[in-house]
């Protein structure tokens, strides 16, 4: 079912037009760019190192030591007739051999955690993108709004001027001008409180997708959601990367706790050591003037006693494996909660479609007839203002249940595990592997090794010409690039798609 839903994902996100701004090209700018998606892949790299430390622990050691000394006085039975400068190299090599398996379960607790790791940085893709489909949907409904509400603009204007023109023949009061007047005026501050909701949501639209909205093309068709919410809910249990992450964690736990464990056990090592000795200045007598010396051996360390130190571990271990076996019920809690709010609100906006469709066509039949009827005398100007505000407002309403039931839609994508990068099919270049890093470094033996100094992939959203003089953030902390200037938010974009416009 989950490839089913993949590739039905990834065959709807590929459509689109190319003279405008697609909502794949969206999802593939935020998978790119955005920093919460980019510092989430940087917080996993950590992690996989963190396996390459438990290693670490198991493996040899070889240190080297070297020391000239002089003697500044001697005497008794410790006068050997030299006082130095003496030159001493030594070298040691150690290898454990048994650690009362610390070892073996920090490795095993280190590789679940960065199982965890992934899982998270799967969830946050689908969260990245959910913000994404929500922020693209917002501006097309706003904008949508926005061009509503002028259009209403210039039909009230057009009326108030028709009013006036029939009351200097007194074929209307100054009453019925009035109220042309006033629904005008109230028009024109809805269609400024549009314009503000639109600059917010091409702000937020900036934010997650790190450029401001050009043209943004329909998006295309949701793929095949469950058909029951029983069904959305199983989807979501045997794959949201939230629980699938939490659930690693607490397995991870259980091996901390045979970490502490492990802390009252004998340790067992294995070392070599070679001492070179050279007295400089040579000594009085026969004596040789260097020496060596090797020495191989087993040492064996058997805590008999560390004050409850290991108790204390055990239980702290104990209690933090709680801690998160709780955090699975309540993670669990929330899968199924968000899934079964997402599948009713998706069918709520669906049947709110439905209805706003009908109230538009018959809104606009009503206005037709109050008009006509108000031509004859039969109707009053408050009724066509009315019949006129009654449109705009199932115009607004459909445009909004239009944006809900995608962006509801996709949230149920999210909370079933299908919202990923390898789900939607996104062709802007070769997706992030996680597991490239994690072969990279999880066995690496070298000391030496170290990565390239980081360089951030996420764009700055400011524009050159909005920066201060003294910036807070500056180059030597975040060198990423600006944005490019921008010529200004648009106010009004092009009709949406089955979107009725108010009759001029």
């Amino acid at each position: 079912m989950r490839n089913t839903a993949i590739a039905t994902i990834a065959a709807v996100l590929l459509a689109g037009t190319a003279s405008a701004d697609t909502l794949r090209e969206a999802l593939v700018s935020a998978y790119q760019t955005n920093p919460t998606l980019t510092g989430q892949r940087e917080s996993l790299r950590a992690t996989d190192a963190n396996v390459a430390i438990a290693k670490a622990a198991g493996r040899p050691t070889l240190s080297a030591t070297a020391g000239i000394n002089k003697d500044l006085s001697r005497s008794g039975i410790l006068d050997t007739g030299g006082s130095g400068p003496t030159l001493s190299v030594g070298a040691d090599l150690s290898y454990p051999l048994f650690s009362g398996g610390r070892v073996k379960n920090s490795v095993k607790a280190a590789e679940k955690r960065v199982e965890a790791g992934r899982a998270t940085l799967r969830a946050v893709e689908g969260d990245v993108f959910t913000q994404a489909v929500a922020s693209y949907m917002d501006v097309i409904r706003d904008r949508a709004t926005v061009e509503l509400n002028a259009n209403n603009v210039k039909v009230l204007e057009t009326n108030l001027q028709a009013t006036n023109d029939r009351f200097e023949i007194g074929d209307l009061t100054r009453t019925d001008v009035a109220q042309s007047e006033a629904r005008l005026q109230l028009g024109r501050s809805r269609l400024a409180l549009a314009i503000g909701q639109q600059t917010a949501s091409e702000a937020r639209y900036r934010e997650v997708m790190g450029h401001p909205p050009g043209t943004l093309a329909p998006p295309p068709p949701l793929p095949p959601l469950p058909n029951t919410e029983a069904e959305a809910v199983q989807i979501a249990l045997a794959d949201n990367p939230d629980l699938l992450s939490v659930q690693r964690q607490t397995v991870a736990a259980g091996y901390d706790i045979r970490v502490a464990e492990g802390t009252r056990l004998p340790s067992v090592s294995a070392g070599i050591s070679g001492t070179y000795l050279n007295n400089l200045n040579g000594n009085n007598g026969p004596a040789p003037n260097t020496g060596t010396q090797t020495t191989a051996g087993v040492n064996v360390s058997l805590p008999l006693f560390q004050g409850g130190l290991p108790a204390a571990r055990i239980r702290q271990s104990e209690a933090l494996r709680g801690q998160l076996q709780e955090q699975v019920v309540g993670t669990e809690r929330a899968v199924v909660s968000t899934t079964r709010a997402a599948f009713a609100n998706y069918h709520a906006a669906q049947k709110a479609i439905e209805s706003q469709t009908v109230a538009v066509k018959a809104n606009e039949l009503a206005l037709e007839g109050v008009r006509a009827e108000q031509s004859v005398g039969t109707r009053t100007v408050l009724d066509v203002l009315d019949a006129e505000q009654e449109l705009l407002n199932s115009q607004v309403l459909l445009v909004t249940a239009r944006r809900d039931a995608y962006v509801a839609g996709f949230q149920l994508l999210n909370a079933m595990g299908q919202a990923e990068a390898q789900d939607l099919g996104l062709d802007g270049g070769p997706l992030y592997d996680p597991l490239g890093n994690y072969r990279r470094v999880a066995g690496n033996w070298s000391d030496w090794a170290r990565d390239p100094k980081y360089v951030p992939v996420a764009t700055r959203t400011v524009d050159s010409s909005e920066m201060p003089a003294s910036p807070i953030v500056t180059p030597d902390v975040v060198p990423a690039p600006f944005a490019p200037p921008t010529t200004g938010i648009p106010v009004t974009a092009p009709a949406t798609t089955g979107v009725t416009q108010p009759p001029q």
